[in-house]
């Protein structure tokens, strides 16, 4: 690795509403953070909306951006993120998670997980990027253990991010405006923002065991499991920065986290 490559933090983005795609005070943070980055070489990103039964890895050279929702306003329908893919990192990744078996996939693209983010955080989207799918037939520790084994990309100028939500209830959402935050959403997210900062990440690992809280707020494990590549993929003395820390909708957490600081490249214990 150069001496002038930075490591980059990983990232953990709480999504939201595909509306956000179209701008708001979410999006605004996520502009400002991708200002505040070196320019990344390329971005890796594990989104909520590729959950299948297997790992793949977008592999193309140019991803389609996928419209992955239903009922929205036209606009969002009419959001194109030209974004190159990158097929080096594709069998980088493939290599890097080795003994798991990793497809190389040349049909899924940019889920809105992915480029709702993206198109505020790197609006040029001049940046290749390739997604990584979540397996659900695995447990979480096996998401983890994946981050763990993408950690030394952050070392090659590689951006390792996740798209979801800490907290994502659909079925309990308030869509009223000023509707209030369900306690146990509110508690759950509490609870993993303390647990990210005092890296109990064993903790986040094991959600289940966490109560009757963690079962509303993760009725299903798509949105959460983004997470713990990211924690994966830090280092437990590195600092950890939350941003759009607040629950909207009642029940979908906005939470994302920084862990790391952008800094010059070295070895890590």
């Amino acid at each position: 690795m150069s001496e002038l490559e930075p490591r980059l933090p990983t990232i953990f983005f709480g999504h939201g509403s595909p509306m956000e795609a179209l701008g708001g005070r979410f999006a605004d943070t996520w502009r400002s953070i991708g200002a505040s980055l070196p320019r990344p070489k390329a971005i890796l990103m594990v989104s909520a909306h590729w959950f299948i039964d297997s790992t793949a890895v977008t592999a193309m050279d140019r991803p389609r951006t996928i419209h992955d929702f239903y009922g929205f306003p036209e606009p969002l329908y009419q959001i194109e993120y030209p974004a190159p893919g990158e097929p080096w990192l594709a069998e980088r990744v493939a290599s890097a998670l080795a003994p798991t078996m990793v497809g190389l996939d040349q049909d899924w693209g940019l889920d809105h997980g992915t480029w709702s983010v993206l198109r505020h955080a790197f609006p040029d989207a001049d940046i290749p990027v390739v997604q990584l799918s979540i397996d659900r037939t695995e447990p979480p520790a096996f998401h983890f253990e994946l981050g763990r084994r993408l950690r030394d990309l952050r070392d090659e100028g590689i951006l390792i991010a996740g798209s979801g939500d800490i907290v994502h209830n659909l079925r309990a959402a308030n869509f009223a405006e000023g509707a209030l935050v369900l306690d146990w959403a509110d508690r759950f997210n509490a609870y993993a923002r303390a647990a990210i900062a005092e890296g109990r990440w064993e903790s986040l690992i094991d959600y289940p065991a966490l109560g009757e809280d963690a079962r509303r707020s993760i009725p299903t494990p798509d949105h959460y499991l983004p997470l713990l590549y990211v924690l994966g993929a830090a280092y437990a003395d590195e600092p950890v920065a939350f941003f759009n820390d607040e629950i909207a909708l009642s029940s979908i957490s906005m939470t994302g986290v920084s862990i790391g600081r952008a800094q010059p490249g070295g070895d890590r214990p």
